[in-house]
């Protein structure tokens, strides 16, 4: 079937409202979401003439067109769980923990590791998600890290670095947004007002050195330190496996990865490895997850690590784990859906824009908290920065504000990524709680007081950047803040000091 916007009006804010304060309340992510988007087709079936019964039939429509349209991030995700558990299986993690446990005995380290190996996966969100979850859990489970606190670690550095990285699929997909001739370089300069993404890197590196926490984090990690022992299934038992049957399948998935995104995009038929990469990434990931899932056959099968028939029930058991995050995620992309193709969520929130008004100078942080409240509604940065930076670029050269031009795309990125970070229908969220093995609603409520509290400081650097058309002052002013405010929230509320290294 196909689908015609209909603009609703403040009534397109109620499938994402009620699904996300269901979810918030009940605590009960799959019901919720399934009534954002029942909710959301009846608003658009009776404002079209049509029925309950036409809407029934709708909201499984469009969630067929999403698994479509999503089909190699199915297989991906599929792939990539038949890896992380024959991994599992061969005790790969299990020795790789005792190898790293050796050189990370503290949690300072570990928390350094685990942001370190996010930095270092910047290529796609969702593939830092579950790698880094996958390779760092053990570890931080041994050392009593909270799942929340390593799933917080995931998350932020996982769209925060996408968003900067300059070879990212987000790169070129901001990049085709811009321009089709100067995008990139237009990308490139909006890094510096990217302020999010800048201080959530800085908040994290605090965060890891200093031990401090606050809020829900602080009594999560409280509960993780306070258990005689916090174990990985992977450790529970002695196994032959080598450090190697866990680094060796997943370098491998990496590099294929970034071959096949390059494959797939043309690198090798002379296209630019940057547009290459963003053409089709899950096509490459997916490359490169069926290549670690060779190279675990290669070596398991011939030193005798499983049977054939293991290594199959290993590859079933994997997929059969990631159905309910899975679930997750076609109800968010249905929920997207309906907001974006039917009812005009974005359109009705991105036309307060143009009726606002206030100085120009104002704009990069009235951007940045419309972009938030999109993204967060939405649960989606790509289609929240998608639809405000061509209307953000045609205020900026319509007022004659061209110099707020890079300022305001820097807050729109910024903003969508804000809202994606902290919303629990958000496809990095979710991934992030997968790949920790974190309850989802736990890993919201424990990341959003520290979103939040990031978000702030960035807002007042906006007010400092839209006056000074410079990031730099607003950029030392938010540092300051931001450390600031963390070292008080955390000596007022949490009495537990974490072991210096």
């Amino acid at each position: 079937m196909e689908f015609t916007m209909i603009e609703t009006g403040w009534l397109s804010l109620l499938p994402p409202l009620i699904a996300i304060a269901l979810a918030l309340i009940t605590k009960e992510v799959y019901s919720s979401l399934f009534l954002g988007i029942c909710s959301g087709m009846l608003i658009y079936s009776f404002s079209s003439g049509g029925t309950i019964l036409s809407a029934t039939a709708m909201t499984f429509d469009m969630m067929y067109s999403k698994i479509a349209d999503n089909a190699y991030m199915i297989i991906f995700l599929a792939l990539l769980w038949a890896v992380v558990m024959l991994v599992s299986k061969s005790g790969g993690s299990q020795a790789y923990g005792r190898w790293a446990g050796k050189r990370l005995n503290t949690r300072r380290s570990a928390a350094f590791a685990t942001s370190l190996l996010g930095v270092l996966i910047f290529i796609d969100d969702g593939f830092n998600c579950l790698t880094v979850g996958t390779v760092m859990r053990p570890i931080t489970d041994r050392l009593r890290i909270s799942r929340e606190k390593l799933a917080y670690i995931i998350d932020a550095t996982a769209a925060p670095v996408c968003i900067i990285a300059p070879v990212s699929s987000w790169a070129v997909a901001v990049a085709s947004e811009v321009s089709e001739t100067d995008g990139f370089h237009i990308f490139l300069s909006t890094i510096p007002y990217n302020f999010y993404a800048l201080m959530t890197i800085l908040m994290v590196l605090v965060i890891c050195w200093t031990g401090w926490d606050f809020g829900p984090m602080k009594e999560a990690e409280k509960l993780a330190r306070e258990q005689e022992t916090v174990s990985s299934e992977e450790e529970q038992t002695e196994s032959k496996g080598h450090v190697i049957d866990l680094v060796l399948p997943i370098v491998v998935l990496i590099i294929c990865a970034i071959a096949g995104m390059a494959y797939v995009g043309g690198f090798f038929e002379g296209v630019s490895f940057s547009e290459a990469i963003g053409y089709n990434p899950t096509a490459g990931l997916t490359l490169g997850a069926f290549a670690g899932l060779l190279t675990a056959l290669v070596l398991y099968l011939p030193r005798k690590l499983m049977t054939a028939k293991e290594f199959i029930d290993s590859i079933v058991s994997g997929i059969s784990n990631i159905v309910p995050p899975m679930l997750i995620l076609i109800l968010s992309w249905s929920l997207g859906g309906v907001c974006r193709q039917l009812i005009g969520t974005g359109v009705f929130i991105s036309g307060f824009l143009n009726e606002v008004q206030l100085p120009m100078s104002f704009l990069p942080f009235l951007i940045f908290v419309i972009a938030a409240l999109m993204s967060f509604s939405m649960g989606t940065s790509w289609g929240t920065f998608g639809m405000l930076i061509p209307i953000v670029t045609m205020i900026c050269e319509s007022d004659g504000a061209g110099a707020l031009l890079i300022p305001a795309l820097g807050a729109t990125l910024a903003g969508s990524v804000y809202g994606d970070h902290c919303s629990p229908i958000s496809d990095t969220t979710i991934l992030s709680s997968t790949g920790a093995s974190c309850v989802h609603i736990r890993h919201v409520e424990t990341q959003l007081p520290y979103a939040s509290l990031v978000a702030a400081v960035c807002a007042v650097g906006y007010l400092l950047a839209g006056f000074t058309l410079s990031p730099w002052i607003a950029l030392v002013v938010e540092a300051v803040l931001l450390v600031g405010a963390i070292a008080v929230l955390s000596h007022r509320q949490w009495s537990v000091s974490t072991p210096k290294a």
